[in-house]
C-alpha cells in the first residue's frame, strides 16, 4: 500500500537519504510501522521530524521504527526521536525502536538515550508492548537472547543482572527491559 494510502501527503516531500516506508499495524490499535533505509543527520533531521509529525497528525500514536536499515543517527536524529515520544506520550501513544543496528544503539548508548526507548528484537515484541498494559510492570523478557555489543554473539541471559560474553569475556549487564550495556 502507498504510503500516501496510510497518512495523506506522506511522500509529498522526498530525501534520498533517508527512505520511509509505512506499514498499518492491525494488530494494534492507532499503531503505524516507519521502516527507515539510509542515515538521520543534522541535515535531514528536518526532514524526518515533518514526515513523521505527519504520521502523528494523521492519528497514529503507536511507532514502530524498523531501524534495521537504518545505518548511521547523529545526535540530532536522536533528539527526533525524542520530539516524537513527547508528542505521542500525552496521546496515550508510545514508540519502539525496533531491530537497532548495533553501531547505531550504540550512539544511544554513549549520549544516555538508551533508557529511555523501548527497544526490540522483533515486531511481534512490539506488538505485545503495546497491547500489554503501559502502567504495569511488564511482563518477564527473560530467559532471552541477546547479542554481544563487542563481538556479537548470541547469549542466552535468563534473568537481568552482570555476567561475562563467553566469546569476548567482556562484561554485560542486562537490564530489567532486556537490553545489553557494557559493564
Amino acid at each position: 500500500m502507498p504510503n500516501n494510502d496510510i497518512v495523506a501527503g506522506f511522500d509529498d516531500e522526498k530525501d534520498d537519504s533517508l527512505k520511509i516506508k509505512l506499514e498499518k499495524i492491525d494488530e494494534a490499535p492507532r499503531c503505524l510501522m516507519l521502516t527507515l533505509t539510509g542515515y538521520i543527520d543534522t541535515y535531514n533531521s528536518n526532514f524526518f521530524q515533518k514526515r513523521v509529525q505527519k504520521a502523528i497528525e494523521g492519528g497514529f500514536v503507536r511507532l514502530i521504527f524498523h531501524c534495521s536499515g537504518l545505518n548511521y543517527v547523529s545526535s540530532t536524529g536522536i533528539g527526533s526521536f525524542t520530539t516524537f515520544l513527547k508528542a505521542v506520550k500525552p496521546q496515550g501513544g508510545n514508540l519502539v525502536l525496533l531491530e537497532v543496528q548495533p553501531k547505531v544503539y550504540e550512539v544511544f548508548q554513549l549520549l544516555g538515550f538508551s533508557q529511555f526507548f523501548n527497544i526490540r528484537d522483533s515486531l511481534a515484541d512490539s506488538v505485545l508492548f503495546f497491547n500489554s498494559d503501559q502502567t504495569q510492570d511488564k511482563p518477564s523478557l527473560f530467559p532471552k537472547v541477546v547479542s554481544c555489543p563487542i563481538c556479537y554473539k548470541k547469549l542466552k541471559a535468563v534473568k537481568p543482572g552482570r555476567f561475562r560474553c563467553s566469546e569476548c569475556k567482556s562484561i554485560l549487564a542486562i537490564d530489567e527491559g532486556g537490553q545489553v550495556l557494557l559493564g
